[in-house]
């Protein structure tokens, strides 16, 4: 209580003394003391909005103390750009999300060149140029882009007149994605050259279809790249054709793919109603529904824990709708989706800002994954997927194949 009776005498002290001194005078100290407090105050407030807040302020703060206590303490030599991409990938590990992380300058690099940029069935690598379009870094040859004329060094501007200019690699990857099974146009250049790419010629298709001896159709898709969806509707109508008296379908070992793909193939199956939504940090949504035609047979879906993202969708919308018997292993729950943001220094990171959501709204990656009702592993892991040699009569029994959770499948539909 003393010690802040003398700090307000002495302010008052001050204050006294200005006002006893000579008008002029007095007025000059004082604009001189206002100027500085604002330009203070100017300061620390443009300080604070930089770095978005007190709160992000404070933190900051504490980085920059734990870092100059380290340089000033530590007993050994400290790199400061290691120390500096180590905090960064610590704060990215702390959300505890194992789809994200951080890559420094030279790992996103790496990681341009040899993951996000790699098109199976178009044979070119790309990256973002800083003009908005995208930079093809080198043509494989016999490939369709080697055959459309494409070569290093050409810049793409839009897929099919749709701009590219302003979409990050993540969203010009999945256009082109959309469209591997088909005749497309790139454009080129600012001149707007044009042109086409045709991958119809080497698609290979994800689907395959069997009836079985137990007249149960099998159906194993491999993943949800364009043209699945088609594929795997006209395999079915083939094996109803045929005389399919239920469905077995397979998605152990599928990565998942494009969600319009799964949507398309979840609508020719199941009923009216909601199928999943894709949900991102402010709440948006987008809903994938289905109509009123359905097929209506008994329905096996083989999971694993290689089932990922949209495959796991396709797999939890099934059991939702309480359409199929989900048989095999928990899935990963890698449900979410990846954006590339790209630092001012050349590092990156790589974040989840999108989730699907079930039908009802549930989490599937917050959930852990998808749970199967029937939870079994194959004694020889090699053996899922091998479908060929599967034989028995109309019970089920009498087959031959190791996988033993595709012969449960069939004897539970039989």
């Amino acid at each position: 209580m003393r010690l802040g009776q003398r700090i307000l005498q002495g302010i008052l002290r001050v204050f006294s003394a200005i006002l006893n001194i000579p008008v002029r005078l007095k007025f000059v100290i004082l604009a001189l003391l206002l100027t500085g407090g604002g330009v203070w105050w100017a300061t620390h407030r443009s300080m604070l909005n930089a770095v978005g807040g007190k709160e992000d302020f404070d933190e900051a703060m504490r980085y920059i103390e734990i870092k100059d206590v380290v340089d000033q303490r530590f007993i050994d030599p400290v790199d400061r750009s290691t120390l500096g991409d180590n905090a960064a990938a610590a704060i990215i590990a702390g959300l505890g999300d194992k789809w994200s992380y951080y890559m420094s300058p030279n790992e996103y690099k790496a990681y341009q060149l040899n993951s996000t940029n790699e098109y199976a069935g178009i044979g070119m690598a790309i990256l973002k140029e800083e003009g908005g379009g995208f930079e093809v870094i080198s043509v494989n040859m016999d490939s369709p882009a080697a055959w459309a004329g494409l070569t290093a060094g050409d810049i793409i501007t839009s897929v099919d007149n749709i701009d590219l200019t302003e979409k990050t690699l993540d969203e010009a990857r999945k256009l082109i994605r959309s469209r591997l099974n088909t005749k497309f146009v790139l454009g080129i250049g600012k001149g707007n050259r044009e042109i086409e790419v045709d991958c119809s010629g080497v698609y290979r298709s994800s689907v395959t279809c069997r009836l079985e001896k137990t007249m149960a159709g099998y159906v194993q898709i491999k993943n949800f790249e364009a043209g699945t969806a088609q594929d795997a509707i006209d395999g079915i109508e083939k094996l109803l054709n045929q005389g399919a008296i239920a469905l077995c379908i397979d998605l152990r070992g599928n990565p998942g793919g494009l969600d319009t793909e799964v949507a398309a193939f979840l609508d020719y199956l199941l009923p009216s109603g909601r199928l999943f939504m894709m949900q991102n940090k402010n709440g948006r949504q987008e809903i994938s529904e289905s109509d009123g035609m359905c097929i209506q047979l008994p329905m096996c879906v083989l999971i694993n824990a290689d089932t990922f993202g949209e495959a796991e969708v396709c797999a939890a919308a099934l059991q939702e709708f309480q359409w199929a018997t989900l048989i095999g292993e928990p899935t990963t729950g890698k449900t979410r989706t990846q954006e590339t943001i790209v630092l001012s220094d050349g590092s990156a990171i790589r974040l989840s800002t999108g989730t699907y959501l079930t039908g009802l709204g549930v989490d599937i990656s917050a959930r852990g994954g998808v749970s199967p009702a029937y939870i079994m592993h194959n004694s020889d892991p090699s053996a899922t997927g091998t479908t060929a040699g599967t034989t028995g009569d109309s019970s089920g029994s009498g087959v031959t194949s190791n996988d033993e959770q595709l012969m449960y499948a069939l004897k539970l539909l039989s």
